[in-house]
C-alpha cells in the first residue's frame, strides 16, 4: 500500500474511536438527532430474526432495502442495527479515494485526497472493530435478556467492562499480532466477507457469556479463558481491518 497510508497508522489510531466522540453526552443533548442518526451503525443484532429473514435483509441492495426488509419481519430497524452496511459503505468510499489517488492531476491534489482517504480509513476501523465483539452483534448486547436457563450475567455494565477496562488492563498490541495468523487477501467479494465476519462474531456470544459467568471481565483480574478470548477478538478485528483496507486499494487499480 502506499507509503502516506503506512505512515499514518497513528492518526488511524487516533481516529477509530471517532465515530463514539460523535455521541458524547453534552453533544447528546444539545443535539439528541446525531446519537439517533449513528447509533445504529454500530450494531447488527443477528438474533432478532431468523436466520432465513437475516440472510434475505443482508442481500438488500443498500441500508434503506434492507431497513424495510426487517420492518417488514416486524422488527424496528434501528432496533436491528446496520453495522454491515456501514462496514460495506465505508469501504466503498476508501476504495473511491484510492481510485481518485491513482488518477490525482498534480501533487497538491493528491495530499487532500490523502487527508481524505485517512479519515475514512480510520472512521472503518471503529465500525470493524465493533463487528469483532460479539456483543456488537446480538440482543444481548447490555447483558443476557429474556429466557436465561443456563444463568447467563444480566448486569448491564458487561459490554462496557470487557470492551474497555478489561481489554486496557489486560491486552498489548504484540497479543494482538500474534493472534493475526492468516496472510493478508483482497476479498473477492467484500460483502460476502463482511457477512461471514460479523456471523463468526455472533458465534461467540454464548461463549463470552460463559467466560463471563465463570469469572466476570474486570480490569482488577483475568483468566487464561479470557485472555485468549478477548485476543482472539481483537485479532479477528485486526485481521479484517487490514483486509478490508488492502482490499479497497488493490481493487482501486481496475
Amino acid at each position: 500500500m502506499p507509503r502516506f497510508f503506512r505512515d499514518a497508522a497513528p492518526q488511524l489510531s487516533y481516529l477509530n474511536p471517532e465515530p463514539d466522540r460523535w455521541q458524547d453526552r453534552v453533544e447528546r443533548q444539545l443535539e439528541p438527532a446525531l446519537e439517533g442518526g449513528t447509533s445504529p451503525d454500530h450494531y447488527i443484532d443477528m438474533d432478532l430474526v431468523s436466520p432465513l429473514q437475516l440472510t434475505e435483509a443482508l442481500a438488500a441492495r443498500d441500508r434503506w432495502a434492507f431497513a424495510d426488509s426487517v420492518r417488514a419481519g416486524g422488527v424496528a430497524p434501528q432496533s436491528m442495527g446496520l453495522l454491515p452496511f456501514t462496514i460495506l459503505e465505508l469501504t466503498a468510499k476508501l476504495r473511491g479515494d484510492f481510485r481518485l489517488w491513482r488518477i490525482a492531476p498534480d501533487s497538491t491534489v493528491r495530499a487532500w485526497i490523502e487527508q481524505r482517504i485517512v479519515d475514512d480509513a480510520g472512521i472503518l476501523g471503529h465500525y470493524v472493530a465493533d463487528g469483532s465483539n460479539p456483543h456488537h452483534t446480538t440482543k444481548h448486547h447490555n447483558g443476557w435478556v429474556g429466557d436465561n436457563p443456563k444463568g447467563y450475567p444480566t448486569d448491564s455494565r458487561f459490554h462496557g467492562r470487557f470492551e474497555s477496562p478489561f481489554v486496557q488492563a489486560h491486552i498489548k498490541t504484540a497479543n494482538v499480532r500474534e493472534a493475526m495468523i492468516h496472510v493478508p487477501q483482497a476479498f473477492p467479494n467484500v460483502r460476502s466477507a463482511v457477512v461471514a465476519y460479523l456471523m463468526t462474531t455472533s458465534a461467540e456470544v454464548e461463549t463470552l457469556y460463559a467466560i463471563d459467568k465463570a469469572t466476570p471481565f474486570i480490569a482488577e483480574a483475568r483468566t487464561p479463558a479470557q485472555h485468549a478470548f478477548a485476543v482472539a477478538r481483537l485479532g479477528a478485528g485486526a485481521e479484517m481491518l487490514r483486509d478490508l483496507w488492502y482490499t479497497a486499494w488493490v481493487t482501486s487499480a481496475r
